[in-house]
């Protein structure tokens, strides 16, 4: 049996090594105990609207920064109208100046452009492109005011696109009254919605003189603007004026609610037949 002082004593050893075993399964009681403060608790997390909820300012689009970004994005119809505007009520020659100096407000109008269009249901430059393709592809064509020279794109033919301004090393950028091709050089020659400007008559005398004789003229035109219902001219009084120009008409397709397509062909001494 022994002394009552080693019995206290291991006693004590006792109950300190408990106390040190109840420290253990605590160490925030074992932090406290050494007088240092616990961490504090993390805040809970906030709940975010969404399961891919994005902070404020984080993955949005930059904000546009020049003029021309600002314009870019802030594109609408009315821009458009207003260039569009610009281009029907100033010559030819008024027009390849302003978008020479100012190059991309050229790419604001054809982004305008292809809005409006892809709102058409049917384009009438995938008209003439069928049209083309129903025709021999030895024909060389001349496509006045291009765009985006759709018509080189998908057609086998040889065709020099013509624009105000070019991007395209493909594409001849000067004033369609005054182009660098040959004359009776091409087979094929396309206004497809360019026929702009307060001298449009010059456009198509170069068209008359760059095409071969019994040549094609197509020209595709908004109907508004051949509508005198709706203040636009009279499509007959159109027709004697491209005709007095040179040209026999051959036919006119009407039959899409958004635009009409003339087919005129290069006078000659021989009647013309239907395309």
């Amino acid at each position: 049996m022994k002394p009552p002082q080693e019995a206290a004593a291991a006693g004590g050893r006792k109950r300190r090594r408990r106390g040190g075993g109840r420290n253990r399964r605590n160490p925030q009681a074992l932090s406290s105990s050494q007088g240092a403060d616990p961490p504090p608790p993390s805040p809970p997390a906030k709940r975010q609207r969404g399961a891919d909820a994005t902070p404020k300012g984080r993955g949005s689009k930059p904000k546009p920064t020049s003029l021309l970004d600002k314009m870019r994005a802030r594109l609408s119809g009315g821009h458009f109208r207003m260039l569009n505007e610009k281009l029907y009520t100033c010559s030819g020659q008024d027009a390849f100046d302003y978008f020479t100096n100012e190059p991309d407000l050229f790419d604001v109008y054809h982004a305008g452009y292809q809005e409006q269009m892809s709102h058409w249901p049917e384009q009438p430059v995938n008209v003439i492109i069928n049209w083309l393709k129903s025709h021999s592809a030895s024909w060389t064509v001349a496509d006045f005011g291009c765009g985006n020279a759709a018509v080189s794109k998908n057609v086998k033919n040889k065709v020099f696109s013509i624009d105000l301004v070019s991007e395209d090393p493909s594409v001849i950028a000067c004033d369609m009254a005054h182009t660098p091709l040959e004359s009776s050089f091409v087979e094929v020659a396309i206004f497809c919605l360019s026929l702009m400007g307060t001298n449009y008559p010059s456009y198509i005398q170069e068209a008359n003189r760059v095409l071969k004789p019994s040549g094609w003229l197509l020209i595709a035109e908004v109907r508004s603007r051949l509508d005198p219902n709706t203040g636009g001219a009279d499509p007959d009084k159109f027709c004697e004026a491209i005709s007095k120009l040179g040209f026999s008409l051959v036919s006119k397709d009407a039959k899409n609610k958004m635009f009409i397509l003339f087919y005129f062909r290069k006078k000659v001494s021989y009647a013309t037949s239907v395309p």
